[in-house]
């Protein structure tokens, strides 16, 4: 795939780029081994000051930022500039919170004596260069929400970002220069798929992050494996948005519809299947229908545009082989369906409501990555819960319900990284994020986040 950036609102290449050579590649990984020996003593104070000042410059950014997103991806403008401030947030959380976060853990002191030692702590130390394979759904919140809490911690970023979003990933690599960071500490390499394998063997490189689908995770985690390298792996998702009879269901259609279609629909996080009890199922079915066929589809740089183009030619056409073989299989098209009239150039797609989809189709299977939902009837929790974990995924979940009964059964029984009660799935830099099953392992963000790349160092000693 050529490193390019292409317009998905027109088709239209606007800009490539050389990958770098190989001789260029060796002397930035020789750079991040040299920054990660400076980097990895630096009080967190100075740390600190160097990620609030790359804040704020990001935040005097945003504007520009988001368009070139909104030209690379094809997200809303409206929806780019909220990334923009989400990354901004990202930053400075963990520039607040970082120490606090890896500070000495001291065990009980009665088992301290127990093991024959006067004291003992548990110390967290960086583990080095680490390389990040990022996706170009959220080309910088992607990235961000790696690189704070590991350059807090003390490790440096080596970013491989997707092949359609040169600009961000030069952007950002720019972004920590400027505001100050050693050379070395954040480098973008402008580097094919193929060149990851190499990357991620070489000894410099401590271990390795990956957002993206499951036949990338696969391989960087087999490459991985071979070298004894930690690994976090964010990978697809097909969530469940359960409704059941004690919900707002207007609320709960309301949110659904934002649910489905953010980032265009291109989110692994975003709620695709709708199981709705069969108590509000009419209710909730025709609000949201009508909330879908609602949307405004077009031009992305449009402010009042809701839904803006598929980031690639490619995703758009198998989105579309996947609702072609559910309706040639007996689905219903309740809404949408088809490119939009008026939007002959560029790879849109209409926001699409499906029923009646039985196991035996496709999209039943695999993950839906852009604006098509798919709506299920149920008679019960239990049949609710059996078919939310029939998916090889398990990212995160939502349900609507207002019994307490039925959101400890659903926090006990969901197979998914996060339970989301009547609200739509969001990440925030608090929370833990990541997945069970084909959706990954590994946490980001929060204190579990910032730990996966560091190494938990056992000080234990005697008198």
């Amino acid at each position: 795939m050529p490193i390019a950036t292409v317009n998905p609102a027109t088709g239209e290449t606007l800009k490539t780029f050389d990958p770098l050579e190989p001789a260029e590649v060796e002397r930035r990984l020789a750079a991040a081994g040299t920054a990660f020996r400076e980097h990895r003593t630096t009080p967190f104070a100075e740390r600190a000051r160097l990620l609030r000042r790359a804040a704020d410059l990001l935040e005097q950014d945003r504007d520009d930022i988001a368009r070139t997103m909104t030209t690379e991806m094809g997200k809303p403008l409206a929806a780019a500039r909220a990334e923009a401030a989400k990354c901004v947030k990202a930053m400075r959380w963990y520039a607040d919170n970082a120490e606090r976060l890896l500070a000495d853990e001291h065990p009980d002191a009665d088992q301290v004596r127990d093991s024959g030692a006067v004291t003992a702590r548990i110390h967290y130390r960086p583990l080095g260069p680490v390389l990040a394979v990022m996706p170009w759904n959220f080309p910088l919140w992607q990235v961000v929400r790696f690189a704070a809490p590991a350059l807090m911690a003390g490790n440096v970023g080596l970013l491989k970002h997707a092949s359609n979003v040169p600009q961000t990933a030069l952007y950002l690599e720019d972004l920590f220069r400027r505001a100050g960071y050693p050379e070395g500490c954040f480098q973008t390499l402008l580097v094919g798929s193929a060149a990851v394998e190499g990357i991620l063997r070489d000894p410099r490189v401590a271990a390795a992050t990956l957002t993206g689908s499951e036949p990338a995770g696969r391989s960087v985690a087999s490459v991985a494996g071979d070298e004894v390298k930690k690994t976090v792996l964010e990978l697809g998702g097909s969530d469940p948005y359960v409704v059941m009879p004690s919900a707002d269901v207007g609320r709960a259609a309301e949110v659904a519809v934002t649910a489905r279609v953010q980032n265009n629909g291109q989110s692994c996080i975003a709620a695709k299947r709708f199981i709705v009890h069969a108590d509000v199922y009419d209710a909730f079915t025709e609000r949201f229908t009508a909330g879908m066929a609602a949307l405004t589809v077009g031009d992305p740089m449009d402010e009042s545009t809701d839904v803006g183009p598929l980031a690639s030619e490619r995703g758009r056409d198998e989105l579309a082989e996947l609702v072609d073989d559910a309706v040639s299989a007996g689905a219903t098209v309740r809404c949408g369906g088809g490119r939009p009239e008026g939007l002959e150039r560029g790879w849109y797609y209409r926001p699409t409501v499906l029923s009646d989809v039985t196991p035996g189709m496709r999209i039943h299977r695999e993950e839906t990555f852009g604006p098509v939902a798919v709506v299920y009837r149920v008679g019960s929790l239990d049949e609710a819960v059996d078919l939310a974990n029939d998916t090889p995924f398990g990212l995160s979940s939502n349900v609507w319900t207002r019994d307490e009964e039925d959101v400890h059964r659903f926090v006990r029984d969901l197979q998914a990284g996060g339970v989301f009660v009547n609200g739509m799935t969001a990440s925030h830099p608090a929370l833990p994020f990541g997945g069970v099953k084909r959706s990954g392992y590994g946490r980001e963000l929060s204190g579990h986040g910032i730990k996966e790349f560091c190494n938990a160092t056992t000080v234990w000693q005697a008198g």
